[in-house]
């Protein structure tokens, strides 16, 4: 799928609406659907790394989890470029778009991730995704929420941070 422009893309996403802290421009406050996250910590501290191979998405989730707090090394758009940022930083989670460029799948990446103890969410644009039970933390079908990000994140981060 195209998109226009970054505010459109954020709006099919339903995280958050043109006058949202995240979109580009002037703020002109909330429109009451979401919560006004412009000076948000929720994910303060975490290391995210991001791997979806649609730059647009990619940059609008980073954008997302940026505005949450969180430190994203990415977006990464294939298990090479993934790779490549996982040599230089641990993340704490990982979110990844199962479905890469060229046809790619990202399930050699998880179980790269999975033996360093990296937990995963997995987000795709697929009604059907077969993984193993206990694989991945979550499987998310686009588009995800802010609330549904970290209704998610959440637990996942304070697990990591009671270590």
């Amino acid at each position: 799928m195209y998109w226009r422009s970054d505010v459109a893309e954020m709006a099919a996403m339903k995280t958050c609406p043109q006058t949202d802290a995240m979109a580009p421009g002037p703020q002109t406050g909330s429109t009451g659907d979401q919560p006004n996250v412009s000076a948000s910590s929720e994910l303060k501290g975490a290391l995210i790394l991001l791997v979806e191979d649609s730059w647009q998405l990619g940059n609008a989730m980073k954008r997302m989890l940026r505005v949450l707090g969180a430190d994203v090394a990415g977006p990464a758009a294939s298990t090479a470029d993934a790779e490549h940022l996982l040599a230089e930083r641990t993340p704490d989670v990982a979110i990844v778009d199962i479905n890469l460029r060229g046809g790619e799948r990202a399930n050699g990446l998880i179980d790269r991730l999975r033996e360093q103890r990296i937990p995963v969410v997995v987000v795709t644009g697929y009604t059907d995704v077969s993984l193993p039970a206990g694989k991945v933390e979550a499987i998310l079908q686009k588009p995800v929420s802010m609330e549904r990000f970290l209704a998610i994140l959440r637990p996942i981060i304070a697990r990591k941070t009671d270590r």
